[in-house]
């Protein structure tokens, strides 16, 4: 994005100055996509799928998460506003334990995802690895 073009972005609150360290930005991830949920693995699995996804395409987990469309949880570019919600929710301090934690492997090497009320055009490409609480896993 040019100069001029992500001032104007910045001004109208598209995207904001991307503050937040990597491992507060993937914390926000589990937290806003799966927070929610409280079947076992839930945070751990998105968790992974950041991970395994970052291995994948040579970025960093921050990279991925904040790439355009990956995570609806970000769609809206109000980055600082989201990351605030995000730190505010009970359990944050459980989704930064993971983040910095051990890897874990619920989802069988899974770098995808979607939530089982929706059918992505994507999902026939690719192979379910297991389901967990309300998401769907695939690689």
């Amino acid at each position: 994005m040019k100069t001029k073009q992500l001032l104007l972005a910045l001004a109208m609150g598209l995207v904001s100055n991307l503050s937040g360290n990597a491992s507060e930005i993937v914390a926000a991830t589990l937290i806003l996509e799966a927070g929610g949920e409280y079947a076992l693995g839930s945070m751990e699995a998105v968790n992974e799928v950041i991970r395994n996804r970052a291995a994948k395409r040579k970025l960093t987990p921050r990279q991925v998460c904040l790439q355009r469309k990956q995570f609806s949880c970000w769609n809206s570019g109000r980055i600082d506003q989201l990351l605030a919600k995000a730190k505010a929710h009970p359990r944050f301090i459980e989704a930064m334990a993971i983040v910095t934690g051990a890897p874990t492997n619920y989802t069988g090497g899974a770098d995808h995802y979607h939530a089982d009320y929706c059918n992505p055009y994507w999902a026939s490409s690719l192979k379910k690895t297991c389901i967990i609480g309300k998401h769907i896993f695939y690689k």
